[in-house]
């Protein structure tokens, strides 16, 4: 097949979180003989804040790492006809104009011949609804939820039947243990402080159980706000910046253990969604200690692949076993991997797209 997906940015990572599932889906349908195109617009917010933080060199660890992955630059005023162009399949991301969303529909709705699914990997249809709502979608095939919370969601406004759940997942190329196991210490933590909503939680699940375990906490990400740098520095964290996500392998494979601390709105109104960086870390082997989440889909078995802290104090508690109990790391460690490779790679993602296209379009995916 050929595919066209319209990206936010497939070159930046920088505070946009889809671009690494999108690497690993992209290379593993090339992989597989599918022709892709991606696509991204002149002037991507995430790609200016990337060379805004880090120059041209901010590039430099995604091309190293997908040398087999390109962007094709598209303009305001570009015909969406010519972009679109021989495809059998067409993907936008949710993160895109809605003018773009509502031109590519009515070329579907005209008689183009592709499969046209919309991509949603955000909580806005919880958290700011009138935002996807404003989307013109009715020339879609389909749309691709990133939990079945969200799934539901579209259910209600009218999907049902049109929506699959469509999780993300580790790219197990790029995401494994290290070849070499060289020494680890002390915790990390990758992610970013965003607008606030989780600050209460971050400091509970993640600052004081870090500091009253006697662990040094280095921490990666950005649009941490004076308050945010002012609270790190008291807890005495080491404030790294922004980390180019092909190189959270390595600094995952440095570390002893990590914590996930969920979004708000990912325990409350769109609940048993992890983010990206639970596979990811799993993916490299790390021990991960979550605050509480929900795993109503059944991702994962908690207390196997991963420990839940109920409250700060079980943070504290897991986090000077992990420290003290080598069993205990190594347990959790092989459970975590062993279940991404067995249910959660971007492998196995592809498989369910080809799957979701086949009920949808038989004689593409046959093709």
């Amino acid at each position: 097949m050929k595919i066209v997906y319209f990206s936010h940015s497939l070159r930046s990572c920088w505070n946009h979180g889809n671009a690494h599932f999108l690497r690993g889906v992209l290379r593993e349908l090339q992989a597989r003989g599918h022709e892709v195109t991606t696509l991204e617009p002149e002037g991507a917010w995430s790609l200016q804040n990337l060379l805004a933080d880090s120059g041209e060199a901010g590039l430099d660890a995604w091309q190293q790492a997908y040398p087999d992955l390109h962007a094709t630059i598209y303009r305001v005023g570009d015909r969406p006809e010519a972009l679109v162009e021989g495809a059998d399949l067409v993907i936008v991301h949710e993160w895109n104009e809605p003018a773009l969303v509502a031109d590519i529909g009515r070329l579907r709705t005209a008689g183009a011949s592709f499969t046209l699914l919309f991509h949603d990997t955000h909580h806005r249809a919880v958290s700011d609804p009138q935002a996807i709502r404003a989307f013109d979608l009715s020339g879609y095939d389909g749309v691709l939820a990133f939990g079945e919370t969200l799934s539901e969601v579209y259910c209600r406004w009218g999907w049902s039947g049109r929506v699959w759940t469509w999780h993300e997942a580790a790219d197990t190329r790029l995401f494994h243990p290290p070849a070499i196991e060289g020494e680890r210490s002390g915790l990390v933590w990758i992610g970013n402080w965003g607008d606030g909503e989780r600050s209460v939680e971050l400091e509970g699940y993640l600052l004081r159980p870090a500091q009253a375990a006697d662990l040094p906490l280095d921490i990666y990400g950005v649009r941490y706000p004076v308050d945010a740098l002012a609270t790190l520095e008291r807890y005495g964290v080491d404030y790294r910046g922004w980390l180019p996500n092909a190189r959270a392998p390595e600094v995952f494979g440095r570390h002893l253990a990590t914590v996930h601390v969920p979004r708000r709105f990912y325990t409350t109104l769109l609940p048993g969604i992890p983010t990206i960086r639970v596979f990811e870390a799993l993916a490299c082997g790390i021990p991960l200690v979550s605050a509480p989440w929900d795993d109503c889909e059944g991702l994962f078995t908690p207390g196997e692949d991963y420990l839940v802290a109920a409250d700060g104090e079980a943070m504290t508690r897991h986090l000077r076993a992990l420290a003290n109990d080598p069993e205990l790391r190594r347990s959790l460690a092989e459970r975590g991997l062993a279940t991404i490779r067995a249910r959660h790679s971007c492998a196995h993602r592809v498989d369910e797209l080809l799957g979701i296209v086949a009920q949808l379009s038989p004689e593409k995916v046959a093709a």
